[in-house]
């Protein structure tokens, strides 16, 4: 029988399993489309509901700015909203299970009652009597039926959870049973085809093939010497001739190979090295240019915008919601300018100014900053620098901003306390400068050794409210500054970073 006949037969047993598993791949991803359809329902039963919650909070609202006459379309507004309402709690009722319309029920029966508490504050306040209808929105409105309103809503939201997780359990059960099932019964019809094939193909394949593949090792191993014995009638035959006449071609050539491919390594090495270096310098120039104009573009728009929620604040009187949502803005454009700020220490780093400087001084000169952050953490400071520790040739103002990254870092790690340990030491070399190591080490939750490579990447972060610079902006300031940084990880146990820099050669000289 020849190769092509032997193959065929093989590779049709072969792909029977193929099709069984690609055919329950196609129906497990109907089934978790049906899943992820009704998920999708159950959501949107939650936002018509939150729909409603708004209208239901707008409405209150108007109540008060009648009684404090910021607004005067209030009272109209109060009115106009309640067909509006009524219309989205019938929406939200078809959506509800039977089991489920006491809460629909208890939602009507709260909102019933502050309209009517709304119509009378409104009459009361038209007749004159303003105080009775302020102590009725207080107590009533404000002190009764907006908090029961406000648990009634976490009531409402946690059934929907629960009826939508329990759902989508079952559904996902029933995937997964049916799916075992038909696995269980794929992998036995496999093992059976493939006991057959296997036999099919060691009898007619593999005993040739394997001779070949020893003598292709024993060439491959330098002896070109070796005969080919394969014998075979059949396209491995055929192969095995083929073989043999390169086997030849290649012991003349061998030589003149060999040296061909040292000498290509090396340009290839050469050429690779100065590529990663211009798409690196290409890449930090690029991010740099991007980073100042979204920085610029962004910075003063924010600040107007921080500036008018925090005049507005004031005008506002004592709505705490208005107060709440003011506040955010205020903390958002904050934790906003933060991220600009470091974008632009990214993109336009400093003239470098190194100097004669003692690291003792520079840790001095930073810890106070975190005096209050070490302190609301928990987080125990120790400090182990050498007494003669040399002084280090750099521009102090980028290694005590690298140092501070750092540092925040390690305080990041630890939000449930621990401790920071900074040691120090001299690593003198003969005939040079030498070099001091700094070495910052955390208890914090390490990093994982798949994203330790990363870290100090641009935009690299694992936290939602990170920038991915601090690592970076530190990583280029210790190499302009002629050192350079490591970080070495253990997950549970805590990360180390170590920054070698130079030590200042008037005095290495001083203490030779």
């Amino acid at each position: 029988m020849r190769f092509q006949r032997k193959l065929l037969l093989g590779f049709s047993l072969m792909v029977v399993p193929v099709l069984l598993i690609s055919a329950q791949a196609i129906w497990n991803n109907r089934e978790e489309r049906g899943a992820l359809r009704a998920l999708g329902e159950s959501m949107a039963r939650t936002r018509k509901y939150a729909d409603l919650e708004t209208i239901l909070f707008r409405q209150s609202r108007q109540v008060w700015g009648f009684l404090t006459g910021i607004d005067h379309e209030a009272q109209t507004e109060f009115h106009r909203l309640e067909p509006e309402i009524h219309e989205r709690l019938r929406q939200w009722k078809l959506t509800l299970t039977p089991d489920e319309m006491d809460l629909a029920t208890d939602v009507e029966q709260l909102h019933a009652q502050m309209f009517d508490i709304g119509k009378h504050i409104i009459v009361l306040y038209q007749s004159g009597q303003r105080k009775a209808a302020l102590a009725l929105a207080n107590t009533e409105l404000k002190g009764r039926l907006l908090p029961a309103l406000s648990a009634k809503n976490k009531e409402v939201y946690g059934a929907a959870r629960a009826h939508s997780l329990q759902r989508a359990y079952a559904r996902l059960e029933a995937i997964l049973q049916t799916e075992q099932r038909l696995l269980s019964l794929v992998i036995l019809l496999a093992s059976v085809l493939g006991v057959t094939a296997s036999i099919l193909i060691s009898r007619g394949l593999a005993r040739p093939i394997h001779q070949l593949k020893a003598a292709m090792e024993v060439v491959g191993a330098g002896h070109l010497d070796h005969e080919v014995a394969v014998r075979s009638k059949d396209e491995i035959g055929e192969l095995a001739q083929a073989f043999a006449g390169m086997t030849e071609n290649l012991k003349r050539s061998h030589e003149s190979m060999a040296w061909l491919n040292r000498e290509l390594e090396a340009k290839i090495k050469k050429l690779e090295e100065t590529q990663a270096q211009l798409i690196q310098s290409e890449k930090l120039a690029s991010i740099g240019e991007m980073s100042a104009a979204v920085a610029h573009g962004l910075r003063n728009p924010l600040a107007s915008l921080r500036a008018a929620a925090q005049v507005t604040l004031h005008h506002v009187g004592e709505e705490p919601v208005a107060q709440a949502h003011l506040k955010m803005v205020i903390a958002e454009v904050d934790r906003l300018d933060r991220r600009i700020t470091h974008l632009l220490s990214f993109s336009r780093p400093g003239p470098l100014r190194p100097l004669p400087e003692q690291l003792p001084r520079l840790i001095d000169d930073l810890l106070p900053a975190f005096a209050g952050p070490l302190r609301d953490r928990g987080v125990r400071l120790e400090i182990d620098l050498e007494s003669d520790l040399p002084d280090v040739y750099v521009d102090p103002i980028q290694v005590e901003q690298a140092l501070g990254e750092i540092l925040s870092n390690a305080l990041d790690a630890m939000p449930n306390g621990g401790s920071v340990t900074i040691r120090g030491h001299g690593e003198p070399e003969k005939g040079k400068s030498g070099s001091v190591v700094l070495e910052i080490a955390d208890t914090g939750d390490g990093i994982a050794a798949p994203l330790l490579p990363s870290v100090c990447d641009p935009f690299f972060t694992t936290r939602a409210d990170g920038t991915g610079l601090g690592l970076a902006i530190a990583k280029r300031y210790v190499t302009q500054n002629g050192g350079h940084l490591d970080i070495a990880s253990t997950p549970g146990s805590g990360t180390t970073v170590r920054i070698t820099l130079p030590a200042s050669a008037s005095d290495q000289d001083r203490t030779a």
